[in-house]
């Protein structure tokens, strides 16, 4: 009798129709979720800022992407030293890397700015580029001086020359970042 009075009381007709409403959201809600994860060309289309802020970059003109095509090996080499050097004088730091080890990295980062100056001085960049290859030109200039502080250490033994390169090689991330983003927009995921 008893588990037949519970039945009763749960399948009045109230109680019924708002079984029927739960169970017909959960089911919308479900389909919504799998449409949304199997629907091809969904990633893609990401936020609207996203979409606005892309759509509002003017295409670059055929002299422009010329220069861009350019200046990208040079850009791979010079970022390719930067991080060497960075992660040089970490490993050193942390007594991962020997004293010859880190100048070893050091003078090839020397090397690739200097050749990247002289590549870069034969750029010849439209109107339109030449404030960000001044910006570009300035980065590279950074990191050298960078590196030429690093060496100092080689010669008088103070590693306080490893702390005094820091901010110059920051800033020329900086500056590379700041160019790279509008030469190459993927290049830099945002964090």
């Amino acid at each position: 009798m008893k588990a037949q009075s519970i039945r009763r009381a749960f399948l009045k007709p109230k109680r019924v129709l708002v079984g029927i409403v739960v169970l017909s959201l959960l089911g919308v809600l479900t389909f919504a979720a799998v449409h949304e994860v199997i629907t091809p060309g969904r990633a893609a289309v990401s936020s609207p800022v996203q979409r606005v802020a892309a759509a509002s970059r003017p295409p670059l003109t055929p002299v422009e992407e010329t220069y861009i095509g350019a200046l990208w090996p040079i850009h791979g080499a010079v970022e390719r030293s930067a991080v060497r050097m960075s992660l040089g004088q970490i490993f050193y730091t942390t007594q991962d890397l020997t004293r010859t080890q880190l100048k070893t990295r050091i003078d090839d980062a020397l090397a690739t700015y200097r050749e990247a100056q002289t590549r870069l001085r034969a750029l010849e960049p439209p109107p339109s580029l030449q404030r960000a290859h001044d910006q570009y030109v300035a980065a590279v200039l950074l990191f050298e001086k960078s590196a030429l502080e690093v060496s100092k250490m080689f010669d008088d033994g103070r590693e306080d020359h490893l702390l005094a390169a820091y901010p110059l090689n920051q800033e020329g991330s900086n500056k590379i970042r700041e160019v790279g983003a509008r030469f190459w927009p993927h290049e830099f995921p945002p964090n």
